[in-house]
């Protein structure tokens, strides 16, 4: 077995004991709800650090003018470095900040396979039906679904990868409409977090669930938002990056 296969299946055993009897309740409607799941996101091995939150009027907590991303992105342009899974410090958060949403950092210990809500139902139905494991997943009320993987990594000669075209960063986010892939420099929302418009980001499977690898879920979910979007999918561009 591979130092990367033993390292997969020692975070995934890592995840489950971790979880076992510890899960949160899932109403997080009160200040000791949304810490619970917080803590067990953090406990589970997601990095958190505090994001801004939805203001009256569809505006966002920040003091951007016309933000694009209300209540989506962190509050400090430093969340790399700060994102944490320490208890103590995300206690403090959340109970400093208690209308903050948070993110977690992905490319660390957990990438992000983020999808179109219809897609996404459908893909999931797909893969469960198929008896492949799939981990948590979160949707946004916005459209989005989120499956959580094992990140792919941080290679240490960045020559030996070929890159991925589907390697998403807030700042390109839109220019995925289908498929997008948060990696390294990226982030997403971790529930329970609460969108402009009385919309949310909420679990609709736990973090009881082991990350899976990406590559297991990927070919099911190219080729389901590549019939969404009316094109055929490329496995060629959409596939993990490979070793040469």
């Amino acid at each position: 077995m591979s130092a990367e296969s033993g390292g997969r299946t020692g975070l995934q055993g890592k995840l489950s004991q971790w979880l076992r009897g510890r899960r949160p309740k899932e109403a997080a409607g009160d200040a000791g709800g949304r810490e619970a799941l917080l803590l067990a996101a953090a406990g589970a091995g997601l990095p958190l650090a505090p994001a801004a939150h939805p203001a009256p009027g569809y505006r966002c907590s920040c003091d951007r003018v016309g933000c694009p991303t209300p209540a989506r992105h962190p509050v400090s342009f430093a969340w790399q470095t700060q994102s944490t899974t320490d208890r103590a410090q995300i206690e403090r958060w959340a109970r400093h900040q208690p209308q903050a949403n948070f993110i977690t950092a992905t490319g660390m210990v957990h990438d992000v396979l983020d999808v179109p809500l219809e897609a996404g139902r459908e893909a999931l139905q797909r893969l469960l039906g198929s008896g492949i494991e799939v981990g948590p997943v979160a949707e946004s009320d916005d459209g989005r679904l989120l499956f959580f993987t094992l990140t792919r990594g941080t290679p240490e000669d960045e020559d030996e990868w070929w890159p991925c075209e589907l390697d998403c960063h807030p700042e390109t986010a839109d220019e995925h409409p289908g498929l997008r892939w948060h990696c390294r420099g990226s982030y997403v929302l971790v529930p329970p977090a609460r969108l402009p418009g009385d919309q949310a980001v909420h679990w609709v499977r736990g973090l009881e669930h082991p990350l899976p690898d990406p590559l297991s879920l990927l070919e099911v979910l190219t080729d389901v938002c590549a019939r969404h979007v009316g094109e055929e999918p490329d496995h060629a561009s959409a596939a993990w990056p490979l070793r040469r």
